[in-house]
């Protein structure tokens, strides 16, 4: 019997900022000598985001972004101003509300805590801005610490006060969401907005495409 969620926030309850960070890497690739394509810097940049957010020392959101697109923008040849580049990122635009957000809201019965790799501040507004409430919020700046890291659900489990097995882990990324739910031995569900495959070894418990699809599995 489930008895609470964690719940992704960027890309699981309100829209993610794809178009956002594809249109930043197609400026670095039109700035590039190589003239690479905005998906290939796209693709560069989150590999290096990863690899920046699992590194030491603890780096906010804010400050992985812009470390990371300086190093693609080096690695392609783009010279400019990371910051400048990557500004539209935290413009301050809160983004909308994703399909079935508010129709699976208004039904759940189980407590909920949100478990977001978003920076405190961009987070909190975001939930006041839609008038959302939660009965709890975990953010990796507090945490120090990005999911998949068990950190991350294991602050969302105390602030429940619930064990693994009692709650399911929503959210987007077969990365940070599915495998690192799947590692802390928390059931997952996997946000496939896009109808992608799986990728091997990051199986969800459930698939859905949006939060209005959940309920039957509560």
């Amino acid at each position: 019997m489930i008895k609470g969620l964690l719940l992704d926030f960027y890309g699981t309850v309100v829209e993610d900022d794809d178009s956002t960070m594809l249109a930043i890497a197609g400026r670095v690739a039109a700035g590039s000598p190589g003239r690479p394509t905005g998906e290939e810097v796209l693709a560069g940049w989150e590999r290096e985001y990863a690899a920046v957010a699992d590194g030491t020392p603890f780096r906010n959101l804010r400050d992985c972004a812009v470390h990371s697109l300086a190093t693609v923008m080096a690695a392609y040849g783009c010279p400019g101003d990371p910051a400048e580049f990557g500004a539209g990122q935290f413009s301050g635009r809160v983004l909308p509300l994703r399909r079935g957000t508010l129709e699976f809201l208004s039904r759940v019965t189980v407590p909920i805590c949100v478990v977001s790799d978003a920076d405190h501040a961009v987070l909190s507004a975001a939930i006041a801005h839609h008038g959302l409430r939660f009965d709890a919020v975990v953010c990796s700046e507090r945490v120090g610490a990005y999911k998949p890291h068990a950190a991350m659900f294991r602050h969302g489990l105390a602030a429940l006060g619930l064990e693994a097995g009692d709650v399911m882990h929503v959210g987007d990324s077969l990365r940070a969401d599915v495998a690192g739910a799947n590692a802390a031995g928390i059931r997952s569900v996997w946000v496939n907005r896009r109808g992608l495959p799986a990728a091997e070894g990051a199986a969800a418990t459930y698939v859905i495409a949006d939060l209005s699809e959940l309920s039957g599995h509560l």
